[in-house]
């Protein structure tokens, strides 16, 4: 499998003159714990996550190091780590150059670089455009979804996914993050929709696509103001059957 086959390509970006408020605010908001940072011409420079936000003044827990460490590791360090843990801006406190893939970088490729960085997420790249994300929980789908023993996806599939993402994206009431996965016509949506009537909507543009036979729901509702979050229909009749 390929990057572009599990990647959310509706990328929720922020700039690096955003407040770090304004950040914590959009991951609450769209349930995701990180955001690629595109400067005025869209360009990628940077990510900043949920691990951004550990070592904060406000917290309290920015490191303590004692004399002889700051010593050892010299003033430059010390005038950085200062700027994470109390800088105010996005382009303060992001991590710079973050590593990227292509959407055709193999889903083996992209598994050794997470290791090989400790990072968890890849920022999908075309030319030096942005056109998705792929994170963990995009693995974590492909893994849940996917029978190991079955076939790579078609070309058929491809044009399906592609087909059903084209439709979505171009309505209002687009999932925030949108994944599909498609298998031998078989389609697992996944995402986050803020109105539940945004769900039939999304289910039905995949059934009117040509080709689908079935279409699974694994839309995620969240209120934007609590942060509260309910698994879709399917997933929670799933649970309670394995429980």
């Amino acid at each position: 499998m390929r990057a572009d086959q599990i990647m959310t390509s509706q990328v929720v970006t922020i700039g690096p003159e955003a407040s770090i408020v304004d950040a914590a605010n959009a991951m609450l908001e769209h349930h995701v714990s990180g955001l690629p940072v595109v400067d005025s011409g869209g360009r990628l420079i940077g990510i900043i996550s949920e691990g951004d936000f550990i070592r904060r003044a406000e917290l309290g827990t920015q490191r303590k190091r004692n004399r002889w460490l700051r010593m050892l590791l010299g003033p430059s360090t010390c005038a950085d780590d200062f700027v994470h843990e109390h800088g105010r801006k996005v382009g303060e406190v992001m991590t710079h150059h973050p590593h990227t893939i292509t959407e055709d970088t193999s889903v083996e490729t992209i598994v050794r670089t997470m290791e090989k960085h400790h990072v968890k997420r890849l920022p999908v790249m075309q030319g030096e455009r942005l056109v998705g994300i792929v994170t963990r929980k995009n693995l974590l789908r492909a893994v849940a979804e996917l029978a190991r023993q079955a076939p790579d996806p078609s070309a058929v599939d491809d044009k399906i996914r592609d087909r059903i993402i084209a439709e979505i994206e171009r309505n209002d009431w687009r999932p925030f993050g949108l994944s599909v996965v498609v298998r031998d016509g078989v389609v697992h949506l996944n995402g986050v929709i803020t109105e539940e009537s945004s769900r039939q909507a999304v289910i039905v543009v995949a059934e009117n696509v040509c080709g689908v036979k079935e279409v699974h729901d694994h839309l995620c509702w969240v209120d934007t103001m609590s942060g509260f979050y309910l698994n879709s229909p399917e997933d929670d009749r799933s649970a309670k059957k394995t429980s």
